[in-house]
């Protein structure tokens, strides 16, 4: 129980927010109307995101200073559950996009800048499949995997901050019906923050079962050998 217990924090935190976010009052701002309840499921996904790649990368480093290839199936499995959750987030954003900007692929840059940051994690679990050499792959996918996230922040966090964007955060547009932070009144913030930590906590947890099976995976193969 006492290893679980964030396990178990993060299914309560995924109920209240699936309850709870479809029950509470919540402001209707410009034509987002119910639609903003999206907030509770889209945004978070992305910070789940964030943080599982963020973990990938100290895993990454930690494999570059000390070649243990724990690390490298954690920095693996970290970073497809982010791949995950950043393809949740893409989809719930394209819906949300449907009938807030009246398409769900606008060519915003940040709609860009995401669609370019999972092909180049696609691309780092294509190189992983092209190596047969566990080292080799290792040190290479570690290397790789820390270009990719320093390429990946700018590509969704700065560069559509500093053109027009339909997202909150960037430049703007006129009549842009985006949802910022300060329009969260009391309810949607009882809300945000539990639904943050909890897919967070979910992405973990994913993340957790997928290396047990692969270290279980290369237990069995080390065996047959």
């Amino acid at each position: 129980m006492r290893k679980s217990w964030w396990k178990i924090l993060a299914v309560v935190l995924l109920i209240y927010t699936f309850t709870a976010g479809f029950l509470i009052h919540i402001p209707h701002i410009g034509n987002l109307k119910e639609t903003a309840r999206n907030l509770f499921f889209h945004v978070p996904m992305w910070f789940g995101q964030i943080t599982l790649l963020s973990i990938s990368l100290v895993y990454s480093i930690l494999y570059l200073r000390t070649p243990d290839l724990k690390y490298d199936i954690f920095a693996v499995c970290f970073a497809k559950t982010g791949i995950l959750m950043g393809i949740l987030g893409l989809v719930t954003g394209s819906i949300w996009a449907t009938y807030t900007w009246g398409s769900p692929w606008s060519n915003d840059p940040k709609q860009i800048g995401v669609a370019i940051a999972l092909l180049i994690y696609f691309a780092y679990l294509v190189l992983r499949n092209a190596v047969p050499d566990i080292d080799k792959r290792a040190k290479v996918s570690a290397v790789y995997n820390i270009f990719a996230y320093f390429i990946y922040i700018p590509l969704i966090m700065i560069l559509p901050r500093m053109v027009e964007s339909l997202h909150p955060g960037g430049k703007g547009v006129e009549g842009n019906p985006g949802l910022n932070g300060a329009d969260l009144d009391a309810n949607m913030q009882l809300v945000f923050l539990p639904a943050v930590i909890g897919w967070t906590l979910l992405g973990a947890w994913i993340s957790t079962l997928n290396i047990r099976l692969e270290l279980i995976r290369d237990k069995n193969l080390l065996n047959a050998e």
